[in-house]
């Protein structure tokens, strides 16, 4: 979420400095180049002041004339500005330099023209810094209402330029030190908001992980994530409780049963002495005892597998697993079954009691619903931050929506009713694997039987 809320952020906060800095760097622009115009609209101005009495043609050259001249050419040598002034007949009464002379055609001969109309020029267009246009000024000459002379000033503007350029390179710095102030805001700003929906993310993943007791730390954030965060802990209690209340029934209907089924069977096998040797009923009727007794049991065993917690040490996983598989050999033997392991040393973090116990279940079923002569495999491999067990047989195996059901609490096969079992031992191995954060999955083993998979972590438990 951070990686889409920050860039948001950032375009938007890029969007109102340029909304701000743009408009100023023409401000800034405008501004200096107004400044230019009005100096050169004063220089005109004073000019046409002392060309006024030397524009008289009849009197022919004075000392005004004559001062005229001098100041143009000091004009220019001093400045750098080409400044003339000019008879209505294009003649250049004074003019510095003295070889500077109106051409035919461009902006010179325009504001000379405009001013023969007894007004100023325009000003002229705005000069960016990437250009090199002259800035020309031309104000009339007037005397007794009629235009004798255009005094006209053509400025280069390479000094303006320059100090509109850097003008703008402040502007950009400002712009970008408040760019950097910004995303350093922005940055603690979504992870001011997001913070405690990371936290919110993690802690449902514990929950769904299995350790109900995680909550989320309400102590900052907006006002309505922290209300969340409050309103996800109720649900998590609620939802802890029920949970708890639903062990708690299963473990204690579990257990009040056994006495009542004791003494049912023990009066059963008090009533099969009275029963002819052989009674198929009765058997049928012990048998079916003993099976609700076995459920039970199960059912008592998978309340504390969902309700204890895991004592993860770190555990030699080959050595318990070829602990396993040598406790059940006699089992498969007895059933005609090579149980075979390939146990090398490995390491892992488990609860060495539950994971005896999730392996005891699958390698229980491997070899119960293995045909004799065939084999069951028991590798140990491990791979970067995991240890795999991996229980192989070569039995009937599962169907595609059978393998999607497996470990699902009373569900067992249609083709598998008849063998003694509960279907409650792989989801207890799955209960106690997931309480130290361990997994169990199936798959088909080519070219018939079933393959299970237990994983443990390798890597320390988080506190």
């Amino acid at each position: 979420m951070r990686t889409r809320l920050l860039p948001l952020l950032i375009v938007l906060m890029a969007a109102v400095l340029l909304a701000l800095g743009v408009p100023l760097a023409v401000s800034l622009a405008s501004a200096q180049q107004q400044k230019v115009v009005v100096d050169r609209i004063d220089d005109t101005a004073y000019f046409a002041a002392i060309a006024r009495p030397a524009a008289d043609a009849t009197s022919g050259p004075r000392d005004e004339l004559r001062i005229l001249s001098r100041e143009l050419e000091n004009y220019y040598e001093v400045y750098g500005i080409r400044a003339g002034v000019f008879l209505p007949n294009d003649t250049p009464l004074a003019n510095g330099p003295t070889t500077w002379f109106l051409p035919e055609t461009g902006e010179v001969r325009d504001a000379f023209e405009e001013s023969l109309l007894s007004r100023r020029s325009h000003d002229p267009k705005q000069v960016w810094p990437w250009q090199r246009n002259r800035l020309v000024i031309a104000s009339p000459v007037i005397r007794d209402g009629d235009v004798v002379a255009v005094v006209v000033t053509d400025s280069p503007t390479g000094q303006m330029r320059s100090r509109i350029l850097e003008g703008w390179l402040i502007i950009g710095a400002g712009l970008t030190a408040a760019m950097l102030v910004a995303v350093g805001a922005a940055l603690r700003l979504t992870g001011w908001v997001l913070r405690p929906v990371r936290v919110l993310d993690s802690t449902t993943h514990a929950i769904a992980s299995g350790r109900l007791k995680t909550r989320v730390a309400v102590a900052s954030g907006p006002p309505e994530l922290r209300r969340l965060a409050r309103s996800f802990n109720e649900m998590a209690d609620n939802v802890e409780d029920v949970l708890e209340q639903q062990r708690a029934f299963v473990a204690d209907a579990s257990h009040q049963l056994r006495n009542p089924l004791a003494a049912l069977l023990l009066r059963i096998e008090l009533l099969a002495f009275e029963l002819p040797e052989g009674n198929e009923e009765i058997a049928s009727v012990q048998a079916e005892g003993k099976r609700l007794a076995q459920v039970l049991d199960d059912l008592l065993d998978l309340a504390l597998a969902e309700h204890t917690e895991a004592d993860l040490r770190l555990t030699d996983v080959g050595a318990l697993t070829a602990e396993r598989v040598a406790a059940w050999a006699p089992t498969a033997e007895a059933k005609g079954v090579r149980l075979v392991g390939d146990c090398p040393p490995t390491t892992a973090w488990a609860d060495p009691v539950a994971l005896s116990s999730a392996l005891d279940a699958v390698i229980d079923n491997a070899v119960k619903f293995t045909a004799k002569d065939e084999c069951v495999e028991v590798t140990v491999t491990s791979n970067g931050g995991i240890s795999t067990i991996v229980v192989t047989d070569h039995g009937p195996g599962l169907t595609d929506e059978e393998l999607a059901r497996i470990g699902d609490r009373f569900w067992r096969s249609g083709r598998h009713q008849n063998i003694k079992g509960s279907g409650l031992g792989l989801s207890i191995s799955r209960a106690l694997l997931a309480a130290g954060g361990g997994s169990i999955s199936y798959g088909r083993n080519e070219p018939h039987g079933l393959r299970v998979t237990v994983t443990v972590p390798r890597t320390a438990p988080t506190q």
